[in-house]
C-alpha cells in the first residue's frame, strides 16, 4: 500500500510531502513524476535538531522523525511496497532534496543555481591558512574561480597576494585561480567562506596534552564574530571551519549565527548544513600512514573509515566489512597522537592538516566527490564520509556493527555534553 504523498508546485519547482501545505498549489502525481530535474521533499522538523536541507540517499530518510547518529546507520527495510518506483528511482539518482520547512527561509533553497567554478574567501594567513592557500592555488584551477584572502596583518596579506600570484605554470600562465586581497566587508561575497583564524596555539614543547581543546574559548569568540557577520550578510554559501577544535567550532558558529539581538534563537542565520568542519581528512591520512607499516593493517586503505572529531574521541575503524577492534584501537591511538610525534621533532604539525583536511577536501566538496567532513547530526557536528551534491549533503550510510556503533555513540555523547 503506497503512502499518501501530496504533490505540489511552487513557481517552477515540484515538491512532495507526507504533510499538508495549504499555501502551496497541489498537482497530480502524473505531473511531477515526469520531471527529470531535482524535486523537493518537504518535512517540518525542529531546526535546532535538524538540517535545513540534505540529499535523500535512501527511502528511509523520507520517514525521518529525528536526526542524530542514526543518520550513519543503513536501514535495510524494503520500502518498495510503500513508495512508488519512480520516487525510488529519483532517490537512487540523488535527485531529491529534503527541505525542513520549519526554517523561516526554506523557500530560498528552491532551484539554487549550481556553479561550475566557485569563488572562495579565506580568512587568516597563518601557518594553516597560508599552506591551505598554496594547495588551493595549485590544485584548484579546474574548480575555483578566485580565492579571496583576508588577514588583519596587512604586510602578511600583501606578501601572500604577491607570492601566490607569482606561481605560474610555464606556457599555461593562467591555469591557477587568481588570489585577491579583500576588505573585511567583502568576506561573504563568495560561494565558500574558509575560517582559518586561530588564537592561543600552545607553542612546541608546551605541556598541554590536548592542543586542540586549549583553543576552544579564544577561537569560539572569533568564529562567533564572523558567524554573526555571515548572518548580517545573508550568506548562502558554505561556511567551512578549519580551525581547532573543528567540530565544536562548527556548533558555535551555528548557534551564534542564529541568535537575534536579544540572544533568542530565530534560525535566520546560517543553517546547520551550511557549516562543514574540515578536520577529519588528515586523520584518515594519518591512519593510512600507520596502516601501510604492517601487512596486518594495510587493508584499512581499502576498507577502513574514520569517524568523529579531529582529536580526542576519534574512532578509526580498520574495516567496515570485517571490523577488528584490536587493530582499530591501535590505529586510533596512533592517529590521535600523530601530531605529538611531529611536535616531538620540534615542529608544529600543520602541513598535512592544511592539505589533507583543507585544500584536498575542499576541492572534493566543490566537485561533488566524497571527502571526510563534520556535518550536523541533531546536536553534534560529527565527522564521517560525506559529499555535497546538487540535492544537498549526503552522509555515507553503512551497516555498522553493534560494537562499532556503540563506540560512535560514546563519542557522540561526549561531544554533545561540551556545547
Amino acid at each position: 500500500m503506497y503512502e499518501k504523498f501530496k504533490f505540489y508546485k511552487f513557481r517552477d519547482n515540484y515538491l512532495f510531502s507526507l504533510c499538508k501545505y495549504n499555501e502551496l498549489n497541489e498537482v497530480s502525481e502524473e505531473e511531477i513524476k515526469s520531471i527529470s530535474d531535482l524535486i523537493y521533499f518537504l518535512n517540518p522538523m525542529n531546526p535546532i535538531n535538524s538540517r535545513k536541507s540534505f540529499a535523500i540517499s535512501s527511502p528511509s530518510l523520507l520517514y525521518l522523525k529525528e536526526e542524530g547518529l542514526n543518520i550513519l546507520q543503513l536501514d535495510s527495510v524494503d520500502y518498495s511496497s510503500h513508495i512508488p518506483s519512480w520516487i525510488i528511482d529519483k532517490i537512487n539518482e540523488r535527485k531529491i532534496m529534503s527541505i525542513n520547512t520549519n526554517y523561516p527561509s526554506w523557500k530560498n533553497l528552491l532551484l539554487k543555481p549550481i556553479k561550475k567554478k566557485w569563488r572562495l574567501n579565506l580568512i587568516a594567513l597563518g601557518d594553516v591558512g597560508s599552506t591551505l592557500l598554496i594547495g588551493l592555488r595549485l590544485l584548484g584551477g579546474e574548480f575555483i574561480d578566485t580565492i579571496g584572502i583576508y588577514d588583519r596583518n596587512l604586510n602578511r596579506l600583501k606578501r601572500w597576494e604577491y607570492e601566490l600570484n607569482q606561481i605560474r605554470r610555464p606556457f599555461d600562465e593562467l591555469a591557477f585561480p587568481k588570489v585577491i586581497p579583500l576588505e573585511e566587508d567583502d568576506l561573504f561575497d563568495c560561494d565558500m567562506f574558509i575560517f582559518c583564524a586561530s588564537k592561543g596555539i600552545p607553542p612546541v614543547g608546551s605541556d598541554i596534552t590536548d592542543v586542540r581543546m586549549a583553543q576552544l574559548k579564544s577561537n569560539s569568540e572569533i568564529i562567533g564574530e564572523y558567524s554573526k557577520l555571515a548572518r548580517e550578510r545573508n550568506f548562502q554559501g558554505i561556511f567551512a571551519v578549519v580551525s581547532d577544535p573543528v567540530d565544536l567550532l562548527c556548533k558555535v558558529a551555528f548557534l551564534e549565527s542564529n541568535k537575534d539581538n536579544e540572544g533568542n534563537m530565530d534560525f535566520k542565520g546560517l543553517s546547520s548544513d551550511q557549516i562543514i568542519g574540515y578536520g577529519l581528512g588528515v586523520m584518515n591520512g594519518r591512519a593510512c600512514f600507520y596502516a601501510e607499516q604492517s601487512s596486518e593493517m594495510i587493508h584499512y586503505i581499502e576498507e577502513g573509515r574514520v569517524f568523529g572529531p579531529h582529536g580526542e574521541g576519534l574512532i578509526v575503524a580498520d574495516s567496515i566489512k570485517n571490523y577488528n577492534e584490536e587493530i582499530s584501537n591501535y590505529l586510533t591511538d596512533k592517529t590521535i597522537n600523530a601530531n605529538k610525534e611531529v611536535r616531538g621533532f620540534g615542529y608544529k604539525p600543520f602541513v598535512a592538516p592544511s592539505l589533507s583536511s583543507g585544500a584536498l577536501s575542499i576541492i572534493s566538496t566543490i566537485n561533488g566527490n566524497w571527502f571526510y567532513g563534520s556535518t550536523y547530526m541533531k546536536e553534534v557536528y560529527m565527522g564521517s564520509k560525506c559529499r555535497l551534491l546538487p540535492s544537498g549533503i549526503e552522509v555515507e550510510q553503512l551497516d555498522l556493527s553493534n560494537e562499532l556503533f556503540s563506540k560512535l555513540q560514546e563519542t557522540y555523547n561526549k561531544l554533545a555534553m561540551i556545547i
